[in-house]
């Protein structure tokens, strides 16, 4: 089995772990706008001026808010 060879303080996190702890601050800590652009983003693969289109605002809203639900997920996540 495939483990993450990452290991904070006296604990060794698995892949299945982070993965969990990704999802639960997606679901939990991002605003709904912040969710939706990352999952077009990076699970859809949308570039920011598709995912701006789409919305019909300029891409340096979108980037602002890929930005910063990016930095949510850093805060949040650290070990």
């Amino acid at each position: 089995k495939h483990t993450l060879s990452k290991t904070f303080g006296d604990r060794r996190w698995t892949r299945e772990e982070q993965l969990q702890r990704i999802r639960a601050v997606i679901d939990h800590e991002l605003t709904p706008l912040q969710k939706q652009t990352m999952i077009q983003y990076y699970f859809y693969h949308f570039t920011i001026a598709e995912i701006a289109r789409m919305r019909g605002v300029h891409k340096s809203a979108v980037f602002r808010t890929l930005h910063r639900a990016e930095e949510k997920l850093k805060k949040y996540l650290q070990y």
